[in-house]
């Protein structure tokens, strides 16, 4: 492959959104693309519905410390219990596990000399972040998860 083409190719990847035409995936809970823009702002469909990524240090969630619960914006499943929750330094919420059955995961092919694990809403599809291999344990799991993509619940006193 000449340079020129493979270059082209790798931009036209990057450009595409990897959440387009999930083949063959069924979630419990659907909605089209103008049902999301109305629920979701701007920011949270680019990252929730195009897999973009916020910026790092913006949102509360990252910083919250209570007991609780995170669930899903999208459709509310409880995802991430706070114990779960830790201080990875990164700028976004980090997690060593999630709630069982939760979260999604696929390949992330977007970089051209890696490949990233990518995690989902099981309910809707949602896009919440990336999982890595550098994290506490007992699991060595960081689900560097976008905030806007969360909504907290605290525990009932």
């Amino acid at each position: 492959m000449k340079r020129r083409t493979f270059l082209a190719t790798s931009v036209a990847a990057l450009a595409t959104p990897a959440f387009a035409g999930k083949e063959g995936v069924t979630y419990e809970v659907t909605r089209s693309e103008a049902e999301w823009r109305a629920m979701l702002t701007d920011a949270e469909f680019a990252v929730m519905r195009e897999e973009g990524t916020e910026p790092a240090f913006t949102l509360p969630l990252n910083d919250e410390t209570r007991k609780g619960t995170f669930h899903c914006k999208g459709c509310d499943q409880a995802l991430y219990a706070s114990e779960t929750k830790f201080k990875s330094g990164t700028g976004w919420p980090s997690f060593y596990d999630n709630i069982p059955g939760a979260i999604g995961t696929k390949k992330d092919r977007k970089l051209l000399f890696s490949v990233r694990t990518k995690c989902h809403c099981s309910r809707c599809g949602s896009h919440l972040g990336h999982i890595f291999d550098d994290g506490p344990e007992p699991t060595g799991k960081r689900h560097c998860i976008n905030g806007v993509s969360l909504t907290f619940t605290p525990a009932s006193a």
